[in-house]
């Protein structure tokens, strides 16, 4: 009997000692967030933020254009059970946010761009693309990422919507934020120094992913593509004369993107394409390789 008395004490301590854990280590008390976010940039910000608190997952997967992204029936499945999504403002989202509050009526809907100076699309004056004469770039850019103070911004934003999900875990939030933005701070004033002798450069790019980059450093993304299209033949011409006048020699793209263009107007200037990804995952390295490459002072 005292045998049997000394076990069962023994498991209702260790059940105790268990309970006690749970309530002192919330990570033992709680499943992590369950979080879809646009793109992969964002994924790295959140798992930057919530740590092993949160589980992220991208909309649009690596290897894809955001521009006309369709969510999979996976997707939308994993989007029924998710607490949060965090968009950007991508094309999709517009035609996607009813369906995925249909099916998760109680899904917490953030917007990154809130608090966020937009920049539009740059206007273009080529002539002949798919016979609009004059495009005119009034969408909002929606690449917000590519700038290390509006990415400090948009992890702000993630720490303080995860203290609000999760509030026993903000101290660990918001010490997260404080070490990234750190990081952020300080390629900020690398690239800061990487360009303060190249004000006003132009640099040309098939798709204009790069305008926040540009504008934070005082720079000039010349864009091939406009509104989706390839250049017809007298666009192509006249970017063409633009990318001579402005002594272009590189031609960025994006392995999301078509490079028919950009090799076509490279070819015709005696120059190259190279390619950068403003949607990798490892978001510094890769940030601070493009700027090195956009200046001019590293070869692919």
């Amino acid at each position: 009997m005292n045998i049997v008395l000394a076990l069962n004490f023994k498991k209702l301590v260790a059940i105790g000692w268990l309970f006690a854990l749970a309530y002192s280590n919330p990570l033992w008390a709680a499943a992590p967030l369950q979080i879809f976010v646009s793109v992969v940039p964002q994924k790295y910000f959140a798992e930057k933020i919530g740590g092993d608190q949160v589980k992220v997952e991208s909309m649009v997967q690596p290897g894809f254009s955001p521009e006309t992204y369709e969510p999979t029936a996976q997707q939308i499945s994993a989007l029924s059970k998710a607490q949060l999504y965090v968009r950007v403002g991508m094309p999709f989202e517009d035609a996607w946010m009813k369906r995925i509050q249909g099916v998760n009526p109680t899904i917490l809907l953030v917007d990154a761009r809130d608090g966020v100076k937009l920049r539009s699309l740059e206007a273009h004056s080529h002539a002949g693309h798919e016979g609009h004469a004059e495009p005119q770039g009034s969408a909002p850019d929606p690449h917000l990422w590519v700038s290390p103070r509006i990415a400090k911004q948009m992890a702000k934003q993630l720490a303080d919507t995860f203290s609000k999900l999760r509030p026993e875990q903000s101290e660990q939030f918001n010490k997260n934020y404080t070490n990234f933005a750190t990081e952020l701070d300080q390629l900020d004033q690398e690239l800061i120094e990487l360009f303060k002798d190249k004000q006003n450069l132009k640099f040309m790019v098939f798709h204009p992913a790069w305008g926040y980059l540009a504008d934070a450093y005082g720079l000039q993304q010349i864009p091939i593509e406009v509104e989706g299209k390839e250049p017809g033949a007298k666009a192509l011409a006249a970017l063409i004369d633009e990318a001579k006048h402005a002594q272009v020699k590189t031609i960025f793209v994006q392995p999301q993107f078509s490079q028919r263009a950009a090799e076509q107007v490279a070819k015709a200037i005696g120059g190259h394409v190279i390619s950068i990804d403003n949607l990798a995952e490892d978001y510094i390295p890769n940030l601070r390789k493009a700027a090195r490459l956009i200046a001019g002072v590293e070869r692919e």
